[in-house]
């Protein structure tokens, strides 16, 4: 299996020598026409392995503000704080995800599933699932190609994930992504998943 120990210092060199090819620069086509039908703007949100946190700026600035941001290297969460200054200290979590306790209504998936080492898949599931408040939802891109053992990112396909998560999630949506960017284009699932209670 996939031996492959992407610790912090790994992450901290990736951003260091701005090997980030996951970064596009501004939020995705596909989860911001998601955001834009959201019509609950106090919903508590969380989006792990954030990144540069494009989303969550997007979210922001269209009046979400119980927004929490979680990454275990520091670096993509100052850039974000400087990116909106009035981004409150107290929601930019530097803590591994695993060791999160906490509930919220929604969370969003963007290039963190695929970044995780294969073998802990189950175990993003089992805390994805805890983390959500009832009913609560599970949202976002799964990449759409085969997994290999070289990565970040490992790939995957909609029968693998739809095995997965089946048990802890219903499943409304899983399907390719119609309106991803031309370089993900064919190579990512949109998904909404919703927790079984």
């Amino acid at each position: 299996m996939m031996k492959n120990d992407h610790n912090i210092t790994y992450w901290e060199n990736r951003y260091l020598d701005n090997k980030v090819g996951w970064n596009i620069g501004y939020i995705s086509t596909p989860l911001k026409t998601y955001f834009d039908q959201l019509e609950d703007k106090s919903i508590k949100i969380l989006i792990p392995g954030a990144g540069n946190s494009y989303e969550a700026e997007y979210l922001w600035n269209q009046g979400f503000k119980n927004i929490y941001i979680l990454d275990f290297v520091q670096q993509p969460l100052d850039n974000l704080k400087n990116r909106v200054p009035d981004f409150p200290e107290e929601q930019l979590l530097k803590i591994d995800f695993f060791k999160l306790e906490n509930t919220f209504d929604l969370i969003v998936e963007q290039t963190f599933f695929c970044a995780l080492n294969p073998i802990l898949r189950a175990e993003y599931n089992t805390k994805m699932h805890q983390l959500l408040k009832p009913k609560g939802k599970l949202v976002g891109l799964l990449f759409n190609f085969k997994l290999t053992e070289m990565g970040p990112p490992y790939g995957g396909s909609q029968t693998e994930y739809k095995n997965l998560f089946k048990k802890t999630f219903k499943i409304k949506t899983l399907e390719p992504s119609i309106n991803s960017i031309k370089e993900r284009q064919g190579k990512e699932l949109f998904f909404i998943f919703e927790k079984k209670t």
